[in-house]
């Protein structure tokens, strides 16, 4: 069944809380997966994100706030199959840039990991003092895989290029993407299981601004199972929750996405942890 996104809420708030007159985030669907290698169906991953929100609790007990009071604006979703992965990220380009011009705290879930090429761009438009917080089991920094530059193996080469990319919970990566790591700039998840100290080291090599990509194979499959390219051994959720509420003091974050969720029909707890990340991330953007 389709949903209506003409008449569609986030999480069914009511729409005086959901305008883009009075809404300051703005969230975009972009059900797009053309470039997924293994498992295809993050496409699905908007629907299953909107679906899982219907039954979240709008009440954040950490912050003691209801961060949807503050507006949060859902745009009708951009791009699908039937278009290049080119032609899509100029389309997210477009769109992310719309509303970055109306000074919107522009969000977006996807959709497999390709999709952050196209809104990096328009955030470093913004923002020139960008950092990229990338978090993922793996390193994505492929110039190119398949002889396409714009596959979800090389959403962060572009940005490498161009701004301190701090990657966080790597533990997957071919050899040839090695010449292309920013020195001191990648958190392998094995030296996270043994250091209390990462987090600090981290936040001290972003800039004042960051967008913050999140793969949802981040987290350990035993909590995200539900992704096109799970590994062994990712964060844990409060580790996780404990690391962006320091980010988010320490830092100003413009802008954020969740990527590569794969819904499973018999496994609904993974769109769920996104949806509860989503407006856990705006409760620390807005409320801590």
């Amino acid at each position: 069944m389709k949903i209506s996104y003409e008449k569609k809420t986030f999480a069914g708030i009511s729409k005086k809380y959901a305008t883009i007159e009075k809404s300051k985030t703005v969230l975009i669907p972009v059900p797009y997966d053309s470039t997924q290698t293994w498992k295809k169906g993050s496409r699905k991953g908007p629907k299953a994100f909107l679906s899982a929100a219907e039954h979240i609790e709008l009440y954040d007990i950490e912050t003691d706030s209801e961060v949807y009071r503050r507006g949060i604006f859902l745009v009708p979703p951009i791009a699908n199959n039937s278009i290049s992965s080119k032609e899509m990220v100029q389309k997210v380009y477009n769109v992310t840039k719309k509303y970055l011009l109306k000074e919107k705290f522009v969000t977006l879930i996807g959709g497999d990991h390709s999709i952050s090429i196209g809104s990096i761009r328009a955030f470093g438009e913004k923002y020139p003092n960008l950092s990229i917080l990338h978090m993922d089991a793996h390193i994505d920094l492929r110039p190119a895989y398949k002889g396409n530059p714009y596959n979800h193996a090389c959403s962060m080469h572009e940005a490498s290029k161009k701004y301190p990319l701090i990657q966080i919970g790597i533990r997957s990566m071919d050899i040839l993407e090695k010449k292309f790591l920013q020195k001191g700039n990648v958190f392998y998840m094995h030296e996270i299981y043994k250091n209390d100290l990462w987090m600090q080291k981290a936040i001290q090599k972003m800039s004042k601004y960051v967008f913050i990509s999140i793969d949802i194979d981040v987290f350990d499959p035993s909590i995200a199972p539900s992704t096109g390219t799970p590994e062994p051994g990712g964060l844990d959720w409060y580790t996780t929750l404990k690391f962006f509420k320091k980010v988010f003091e320490k830092k100003e974050i413009i802008g954020f996405d969740i990527v590569e969720l794969l819904p499973n029909e018999k496994e609904s707890s993974t769109d769920f942890l996104a949806v509860k990340l989503y407006y856990k991330l705006l409760s620390y953007k807005y409320e801590s």
